[in-house]
C-alpha cells in the first residue's frame, strides 16, 4: 500500500534543490503550523468567548475575539519563516516581519467569523508573493498572476488545507491523531457544469440587473431558458462555499450592489478573492468580478474590495455574458412583477 503523503512531504518535494522553493516551503509550513494551533483553539471546550465582539477592524467590520487570536497565532508561526511582510485583514497597514525575508503574505486569519457561535465552517485564507525589496508594501500591488502560492484552511467537521503552488490544487486533511496534514485529494478538478448556485438572496432588491436576470433564469428551472433545475446554497462563509464548489461544482456570487458600501463589492481583493481565484483556476474553474478576470486586477489598496463570482466555468461565463449584454440595464420580469418569493 502506498505511503500517505503528508504536507511536510509535499513541501519537501517542491524542489529540494531550489532555494526559492525552500523559502516558499518555510512559509507554507508556518501556515500549516498556525492552522493546527488555531484548530485546537476553535475546538476547545473553553472557547465560549470566541464570538465576543472586541472592536472593529480597519474597515469597520465587527472584530471578534477569535479574529484577534487567529491574527496573533499566525504572526507567531510566521515570525521565523521566509515572510518579510504581511498584509492582514486585522491590521490597517502591512506588518514588517523578518528582515531580509524574500516573500510577502496576504492573509485573512479568520474568514466567516459571523459563524463562530453557530459551529458552521470558518477558515483562513492566504496568498504568497515575491517581496519588492525596494518598497515592501508595494509587494501587494501586483496582479494575481504574480502570486506564487495560495490556499485556505476550512475548520469544520474535517479541517482541510487547500493549496496551490501554480501546478494544480491539492487538498490535505488534518489527521488529529498524528497532528499532521495528510493528502486527501490531488489535482482536484471543478466540474464545468453545475446545478447549484450560492448567493445571499435576501439582497435581491439591491442587485444590479445582470444578477437579477441570472437568478431569474436559474429559478425558472427546466421550463426556462436554462433548461435545468438549480439548487441554492449559502453558508455566509467564503471558505465553506468554496469547499463545496471544489467538492461538487457550483457558482458563488457576491456581487456589487446598490447599497452604500457595496458599490465595489464586499469581499477583499488581496487576501480573499485573489487566493480563492488562483485555487479555482488551478482546479479548472473560473473566477471573475462578473465583468473581468479576478487575477488580472492590480489592487490600489491592501483592503480594496471587489465583486466576486467563481466556480464552474460555464456558469461564470453565463454571468459574464449577462453583464456584457447590451440590455443589461433592463429589470427582469420576475423581479419587477412578483419578486423572488411572491407568486
Amino acid at each position: 500500500m502506498a505511503e500517505t503523503q503528508t504536507f511536510d512531504n509535499f513541501i519537501a518535494d517542491l524542489d529540494e534543490n531550489s532555494a526559492e522553493n525552500t523559502k516558499l516551503g518555510s512559509a507554507l509550513k508556518a501556515i500549516a503550523d498556525g492552522a493546527i494551533r488555531l484548530e485546537a483553539v476553535i475546538s476547545s471546550p473553553g472557547g465560549s468567548a470566541q464570538a465576543d465582539i472586541v472592536g472593529e477592524n480597519t474597515d469597520g467590520d465587527q472584530q471578534k475575539a477569535l479574529d484577534v487570536e487567529a491574527h496573533e497565532i499566525f504572526l507567531g508561526t510566521l515570525k521565523d519563516s521566509s515572510i518579510g511582510i504581511i498584509a492582514s485583514e486585522e491590521a490597517e497597514l502591512p506588518i514588517s516581519m523578518n528582515n531580509g525575508g524574500q516573500l510577502a503574505m496576504a492573509i485573512d486569519p479568520l474568514d466567516g467569523s459571523s459563524n463562530i457561535e453557530t459551529n458552521a465552517p470558518i477558515g483562513t485564507i492566504f496568498s504568497i508573493l515575491p517581496v519588492d525589496a525596494s518598497n515592501l508594501e508595494s509587494s501587494f500591488y501586483r496582479s494575481g498572476d504574480e502570486v506564487i502560492a495560495a490556499g485556505f484552511v476550512a475548520y469544520g467537521p474535517r479541517t482541510q488545507l487547500y493549496v496551490t503552488v501554480g501546478s494544480g490544487t491539492q487538498i490535505f486533511m488534518l489527521d488529529r491523531a498524528s497532528g499532521q496534514f495528510v493528502m486527501h485529494q490531488k489535482n482536484v478538478q471543478i466540474p464545468s457544469d453545475t446545478r447549484e448556485f450560492a448567493i445571499n438572496a435576501s439582497n435581491f432588491r439591491h442587485w444590479q440587473a445582470p444578477v437579477r436576470r441570472y437568478i431569474d433564469d436559474c429559478l425558472e428551472g427546466e421550463e426556462g431558458v436554462r433548461g435545468k433545475n438549480f439548487n441554492m446554497r449559502w453558508i455566509a462563509s467564503l471558505v465553506a462555499d468554496a469547499s463545496r464548489i471544489f467538492a461538487r461544482g457550483g457558482n458563488f456570487l457576491y456581487p456589487d450592489d446598490r447599497r452604500e458600501g457595496y458599490e465595489d463589492g464586499r469581499l477583499r481583493l488581496v487576501y480573499e478573492a485573489v487566493p480563492i481565484a488562483m485555487l479555482v483556476e488551478q482546479a479548472g474553474g473560473s473566477a471573475s468580478t462578473g465583468r473581468s478576470r479576478i487575477l488580472d486586477l492590480v489592487p490600489g489598496d491592501i483592503h480594496q474590495r471587489t465583486p466576486f463570482v467563481f466556480g464552474s466555468n460555464n456558469e461564470v461565463a453565463v454571468v459574464e455574458r449577462l453583464y456584457n449584454a447590451p440590455t443589461s440595464e433592463e429589470v427582469s420580469p420576475l423581479f419587477s412583477e412578483r419578486g423572488l418569493f411572491r407568486a
